[in-house]
């Protein structure tokens, strides 16, 4: 985009340029509301390395269009509970400047392949005992006399010891501590 200014003196006559306007570049409000976060969350993960932007020559961000894909990754890792540093390992994988195809992707995601399978096996493990004792210590259902008499769990440290992935006594499970 090219915005001309007039000034009184012919002497002060110039052309403004910026960066052009074009479709493949989004404002941070653009960005902001076409991905769902938060300004100051899209600078951070500027601050981080996660996403680019250009600078337009009044300092303004401009995004690439593909900057929204990125970002649509950095929540879908936020949603399974990585970390940011997880995030940005995986999208460190991504050719800069250039929009990363199917396959790039791919190669990407499958970083987080051995997290999600880990996290899933907690889940299933923490959804299996929930109702019955998870060797808190309270001591207040029938079975925790069965899993966990007197305490038992408390030798192995504190919290919720078979939520924590200690096996309790007489399950087969060799008792581990983590």
């Amino acid at each position: 985009m090219a915005v001309k200014a007039r000034f009184k003196s012919t002497r002060y006559a110039a052309t403004l340029t910026s960066m052009p306007a074009l479709a493949g570049y989004l404002t941070i409000s653009e960005l902001a509301a076409r991905s769902a976060v938060a300004p100051s969350a899209l600078r951070y993960y500027e601050a981080l390395g996660l996403i680019a932007a250009e600078r337009t020559t009044g300092n303004q961000r401009r995004y690439a269009r593909h900057m929204l894909r990125r970002v649509a990754f950095v929540k879908a890792g936020r949603q399974l509970g990585l970390s940011l540093r997880e995030v940005k390992f995986a999208l460190d994988k991504l050719p800069s400047g250039k929009a990363p195809t199917r396959a790039d992707w791919s190669r990407a995601a499958r970083t987080w392949q051995t997290s999600i399978k880990a996290r899933i096996a907690d889940l299933e493990r923490l959804s299996s005992t929930l109702s019955s004792c998870i060797g808190c210590g309270c001591l207040s259902l029938r079975r925790c006399a069965l899993y966990n008499p007197d305490d038992a769990a408390a030798d192995l440290g504190a919290g919720a010891r078979w939520l924590m992935g200690d096996d309790p006594p007489g399950t087969g499970g060799a008792t581990r501590t983590r």
